[in-house]
This record gives C-alpha cells, sequence and structure tokens, in this order.
C-alpha cells in the first residue's frame, strides 16, 4: 500500500472510532483515566464515644484506573421503564396502581425495583448496570450540597430528572433523587482489596451496592459521592431507582 493509501486507510480508522465514540442518545462518555476513589474525610462520628467502630468500608483511599464507558445523564424514568414494562411484560413496580405503570409520573425516576428489575432492563436497552467504581468516577469530588444542585431532605418523594444543576460530566441527580443500584456485589474489605484496574467488585455477596443517597436523606453521610450502601438484590423501595450504562464499542 502506497503512502496516500495509508493515509486515506489511517483517516478512515480515524473517523470509525470517533463514530463509534459518539454518545449514544441520553448518554455522556466518561473518559478513560485516572480517579481517587475513597472518603477523603473524617466523619464526625469519629469522635462520638459511645460508637467506636463507625464504618470505614470507602477507605482507604487510592488511585483507581478505568476504561472509557458512556453512563446515562438521569437516573431511568417512570415512562422509559414503563417502555420496557410494555415491550417485555416484565411486571411493573408494585406502586403502580392495578400493576401498571403510573400515567402521570413519566419524568420522575422510577422507583420500587429490585438489582434484578434494574439489571433487566439495562439488557433491554443494550446497556448494563455499572460498576461501583464507575458510578464513583462519574459522580465526581463532593461538592456542597444545595436546592439548586440536588434533590434531598424532601417528604414526598422524588423530584423530576435533571430539575437541578448537572455536575461537571454533564450527568443529573448523581447525589439525591433515588439511590442507584451499582452492578457490584457489595464487599466491607473491597476498596482495600481491589484491583488498580477496572474493579468489577467482589465475585459473590450477599448485598449489591446502592450509591447516591435519595430524596429521603440528609447531608452529612448518606449524600456524598464516597458514601457506600447495600441492600439485597430483591428490596423494593421507594428511595431506590438506577441508571445504566455501557461499554465502548
Amino acid at each position: 500500500m502506497d503512502r496516500a493509501g495509508a493515509r486515506l486507510l489511517l483517516l478512515a480508522c480515524l473517523a470509525w472510532t470517533m463514530a463509534s465514540a459518539a454518545d449514544p442518545p441520553g448518554m455522556v462518555l466518561i473518559p478513560a483515566g485516572e480517579f481517587s476513589r475513597g472518603r477523603a474525610f473524617a466523619w464526625s462520628d469519629y469522635d462520638v464515644a459511645w460508637y467506636p467502630n463507625p464504618a470505614k468500608d470507602d477507605q482507604p483511599v487510592r488511585t483507581l484506573k478505568l476504561d472509557a464507558y458512556f453512563l446515562d445523564v438521569s437516573e431511568v424514568t417512570q415512562s422509559q421503564y414503563a417502555a420496557f414494562v410494555k415491550a417485555t411484560g416484565h411486571a411493573a413496580p408494585y406502586n403502580g396502581r392495578e400493576g401498571k405503570m403510573p400515567q402521570d409520573r413519566g419524568g420522575y425516576p422510577v422507583a420500587d425495583v429490585s438489582w434484578d428489575d434494574a439489571n433487566a432492563f439495562c439488557s433491554w436497552a443494550g446497556k448494563r448496570l455499572p460498576t461501583e467504581a464507575e458510578w464513583e468516577r462519574a459522580a465526581g469530588p463532593d461538592r456542597e450540597l444545595t436546592s439548586k444542585n440536588a434533590v434531598y431532605n424532601q417528604v414526598n418523594g422524588p423530584s423530576t430528572v435533571c430539575t437541578k444543576d448537572k455536575n461537571p460530566f454533564g450527568l443529573c441527580d448523581m447525589i439525591g433523587n433515588v439511590w442507584e443500584w451499582c452492578s457490584d456485589w457489595y464487599g466491607r474489605e473491597y476498596y482495600r482489596d481491589a484491583p488498580a484496574e477496572s474493579p468489577m467488585g467482589p465475585e459473590k455477596g450477599m448485598y449489591r451496592v446502592l450509591r447516591g443517597g435519595s430524596w429521603f436523606d440528609v447531608p452529612k453521610l448518606f449524600l456524598s459521592t464516597s458514601y457506600r450502601s447495600w441492600a439485597r438484590p430483591g428490596e423494593r423501595s421507594p428511595t431506590i431507582g438506577f441508571r445504566c450504562a455501557k461499554s465502548l464499542p
């Protein structure tokens, strides 16, 4: 192949790469790179005499490396989940009247979904649940919480998605609104033991990871980008929803 042909082939490859990396609808590209995972600040509970062993499962702080991936801009909405229910016959969340999706809350995040429900939706959509490491990378460092950037400390449920300021990656509601399922099994010591590149979580466990806090929570603890929560895979709660991720081609 002559030099001109090689140049055309290179340009074609570059064009294919750029087209392949174009953000799918409703998703944002989180670029490959390193980030610092874990909580770098102390809880006030450390000084409480009657609480001798506060949770430290989000330590130590370590530098991790991840491949690039896509992440949904928003939590999966009621209308998106309704399309899944209609197309597949999957059961609607139990909060729907007569087993049907609510008709007047399409822009709200779907909730009362188990890990299996969330995983099934993401698979149907050609996506997957994010790993815990991917979630924390996309959430970014902690920001001061205000009514402009997060939905929290409410009594009447979540708000419609993307009513608050987006984070630096262009993502909505990474903190607050609803807790979000991750693909990982929960491991108390996993932040210490995880591989330094693209950790996938423990091979087995009893609980699945939840991240981000919800509309019901108050600041300081649950509403941080490093706080780790967990629930049994079958747990369904009005505070739990999810968003999907997608690997690059």
